[in-house]
């Protein structure tokens, strides 16, 4: 009978490719860990982002005052200085004066006057009405806030101050003036070093 022998030689053989294999195994599993970590770190980098929400707040309108409305007075009349007169009238009103002339479209006023103003200027020429009684609003093509005041025949003078403000507030009164404290009188002799 004949035992079949197997040298040493063939069990380290089947060991170091045990070795082999456990050690390949090992390097595809950290390859696999690897290349998982690299595609969730990508996904999450390139997901989209939550957009912070839009600011809520919303410009509020400030109403004209006479001080930010520039105006140029016009006379559509045959009145000499009429322009003039009026125009340091509108200044005294608060209102910034640029141009005073004669109407340079030429046109006949018949009431008392025209505010000519743009889209952009409606505040404004509101406020510019309000200076003259029966003045007619004309709306233009300009793109800016300047307002023109064009005097008419029938013009004889600017409305009386209104006691309020723009905004339709009354008018502040203005402040009272101080009055001096009196200073104290001393009493009594001064060597006493008390008071």
């Amino acid at each position: 009978m004949s035992y079949i022998v197997e040298s040493g030689a063939s069990t380290s053989r089947r060991a170091r490719r045990r070795r082999a294999l456990i050690t390949l195994g090992v390097v595809a599993l950290m390859l696999f860990l690897a290349f998982w970590y690299a595609y969730s770190y990508y996904q999450a980098s390139s997901a989209p982002k939550a957009t912070p929400p839009a600011a809520t707040c919303t410009a509020q309108a400030v109403a004209p005052t006479p001080g930010t409305t520039t105006v140029n007075v016009y006379n559509a009349t045959q009145r000499r200085g009429l322009a003039a007169a009026t125009a340091a009238q509108v200044r005294k009103r608060g209102f910034k004066v640029s141009t005073v002339a004669n109407d340079p479209l030429q046109k006949t006023v018949k009431g008392p006057a025209e505010v000519r103003f743009g889209r952009v200027g409606a505040g404004r020429g509101a406020l510019v009405l309000a200076l003259v009684k029966g003045a007619k609003a004309v709306v233009d093509a300009r793109t800016d806030g300047s307002v023109d005041l064009v005097l008419g025949d029938a013009f004889s003078a600017l409305a009386p101050a209104p006691k309020t403000t723009p905004a339709g507030k009354p008018a502040p009164k203005p402040a009272p003036k101080p009055t001096p404290k009196p200073t104290p009188r001393p009493t009594g002799s001064s060597s006493s070093g008390t008071c």
